[in-house]
């Protein structure tokens, strides 16, 4: 066997496991997009592959639903919530990794204990409060309160910002900067990977979400993100299994191509995020 072949076969054994489960991730995205490209009849068969790639398929998801609609929401749901989130959050992580005040330890455990807090356990005194203020039957009683932070957020940013040497904000605020400005021209930059991360988090978080929306967008189509109206959908062609792989296909294609093109900076600050105390 020549020397190539040997390292083939060598690189092959090494990342075999790697391959084995990029493979097992990469069937079920395959089976959807060759699902979506058949015609009626065809779907509901065991055929794997399209005997005729029917492209037109996507149009005729974008005329059976309100699909661009639903997009429409759920960006603006995605946007600030990310946007809301991160400007929240941020100020709170710093003051949990750099202020010394008492009860600050008391406050990290009250962020932990958020985090292990499921959604349903507060969720009837939650939407009666919104019922009340007449909000209800849309997306602002998801993303109002991302105003007040993310426990995750928080902590996944406090952990990241102890890790940064206290020489340089002690020298920013030897030379006159304010905690503020040390925060904004200092600390931010620096931090630059774990904000990245945070955002990407809380962006694929509401772009997926389907239990807030299932409670507050009310049974109006035009009032629907993708998840809940992919959900709608699915009721409403379950027999024609190359729309729904369609409709399906259209929506987790946004946040697969964000992911990859925001690869490096994700996996970056999820690295560089330290566990320090």
């Amino acid at each position: 066997m020549s020397g190539r072949g040997r390292r083939l076969l060598l690189w092959v054994a090494t990342h075999a496991f790697a391959v084995a489960l990029a493979l097992m991730f990469l069937a079920p995205v395959a089976f959807m997009a060759l699902t979506a490209l058949m015609t009626d009849e065809q779907a509901l068969t065991s055929d794997l592959w399209p005997r005729s790639w029917n492209w037109a398929n996507f149009a005729e998801v974008f005329d059976r639903s309100l699909l661009l609609r639903w997009a429409g929401n759920t960006l603006l749901y995605a946007a600030l919530g990310t946007l809301f989130t991160v400007v929240s959050s941020v100020p709170v992580a710093y003051a949990l990794a750099r202020f010394r005040f008492r009860g600050r330890r008391a406050a990290f455990l009250v962020v932990i204990a958020a985090m292990m807090l499921p959604p349903q356990v507060v969720a009837v005194p939650i939407y009666l409060v919104w019922a009340r203020l007449g909000l209800t039957d849309s997306l602002w009683p998801l993303i109002l309160p991302m105003l007040l932070g993310d426990a995750f957020s928080i902590f996944l940013l406090r952990q990241f910002l102890v890790t940064i040497p206290r020489d340089y904000t002690d020298a920013a605020k030897v030379d006159g900067c304010s905690d503020l400005r040390t925060l904004v021209r200092v600390v931010l930059p620096m931090a630059r990977p774990a904000v990245a991360a945070v955002a990407l988090f809380q962006f694929f978080y509401c772009w997926n979400d389907y239990y807030g929306p299932l409670l507050y967008a009310g049974v109006q189509q035009d009032h629907l993100t993708l998840s809940l109206g992919l959900a709608t959908f699915k009721a409403f062609h379950s027999v024609q299994w190359n729309l729904t792989m369609a409709a399906t296909l259209l929506v987790t294609a946004p946040v697969i191509v964000l992911f990859f093109l925001a690869q490096w900076v994700f996996i970056e600050g999820v690295t560089l995020t330290g566990v320090k105390g």
